[in-house]
C-alpha cells in the first residue's frame, strides 16, 4: 500500500464525497496501481478558496467543518489507484500518457474533477476509516511502515 497527503477538503471529497481524480502537475504515481491511504494534511486550503466552493457544491456541509472533523494529520481512508493520464491543455479530452489516443472514445473529460493541464490520478471504491488514524504526511506517493500499514488494513477488515 502507498500514502499519500492530500489537503483538505479535497482529501474529504475523495474518501466522502466521489472526488475520482486527484489532480497533480507531475505524475506522482509512476506505474503504480493499487491501494492507497489517504492522509488529510495538516494545512487545509484558506477559507473562500474555491476548493470549499466545489466542495459545498458536492454536498460537503463546509459550515460545519472545523480542523477536527477534517482529521487534519489523520490518515482518514483508503481508495484504489486505477490509472493515470494527462487532461486536456485546454479543450477536448483527458490523453492515454505517452499517446495521443484518448481515455474515453468521444475525446471528453474523464471526470469533472479533472483539471486542464495536470495529471490526473483516477481514484476508486474509496473506504473511509471509522476511526483516522494520526499521520505525519510528506509530499509526494510514498510507502510507509509496516505498522502503520497493518493498523489501516485491520481498520479496513473491521469496515467488512
Amino acid at each position: 500500500m502507498r500514502i499519500m497527503t492530500v489537503r483538505p477538503p479535497w482529501s474529504n471529497l475523495i474518501i466522502n464525497h466521489g472526488k475520482d481524480v486527484e489532480n497533480r502537475s507531475t505524475n506522482i504515481a509512476g506505474t503504480y496501481r493499487g491501494p492507497v491511504a489517504i492522509h488529510a494534511g495538516l494545512r487545509q486550503m484558506p477559507a473562500g478558496d474555491r476548493a470549499w466552493h466545489i466542495a459545498s457544491a458536492a454536498g460537503m456541509d463546509t459550515d460545519r467543518y472545523d480542523g477536527e472533523e477534517l482529521h487534519l494529520g489523520h490518515i482518514i481512508g483508503v481508495v484504489d489507484l486505477v490509472d493515470v493520464h494527462v487532461g486536456p491543455e485546454s479543450g477536448g479530452g483527458c490523453h492515454k500518457l505517452n499517446s495521443p489516443l484518448p481515455v474515453t472514445p468521444t475525446y471528453d473529460l474523464c471526470s469533472q474533477w479533472g483539471e486542464a493541464g495536470s495529471y490526473h490520478l483516477v481514484l476508486a471504491n474509496p473506504r473511509a476509516l471509522e476511526q483516522p488514524i494520526p499521520y505525519r504526511g510528506r509530499l509526494g506517493l510514498r510507502t510507509f511502515n509496516a505498522t502503520t500499514d497493518a493498523e489501516i488494513l485491520r481498520a479496513l477488515e473491521a469496515l467488512s
